[in-house]
């Protein structure tokens, strides 16, 4: 099964950037746990303006599908009092293995 990967574009209420920073990077730690990875990206031209790319080994085990442990729901929660999330911001991309990269090689 491919990995997941969705690009979620974030407004961060202003003066809340340091809040938000903080539960995004506690929300990562989680997620790596479970296998999945978080990144954070700033744009920095733009104030409060961020991009959050959250991968997972498949689908069905991404942040936005899979069920959450009662520690990230609270974390997800803190996320969404100081930060907008764009309305695509869980659409879903599936991998797409190159020929002849490190994903394209059998299993053995």
């Amino acid at each position: 099964m491919p990995r997941a990967l969705t690009v979620s574009r974030v407004t961060v209420a202003e003066g809340r950037e340091e809040e938000y920073l903080a539960a995004v990077a506690e929300l990562a730690v989680l997620l790596e746990r479970r296998g999945q990875n978080l990144w954070v990206f700033r744009n920095p031209r733009k104030a409060g303006q961020f991009l959050e790319f959250t991968e997972s080994p498949s689908p069905i085990s991404h942040r936005s599908r899979a069920s959450r442990t009662g520690e990230e729901l609270k974390v997800e929660r803190r996320l969404a009092a100081v930060a907008e999330y764009a309305a695509d911001a869980w659409e879903m991309w599936s991998e797409v293995p190159l020929a002849g990269s490190p994903t394209d090689q059998p299993e053995e």
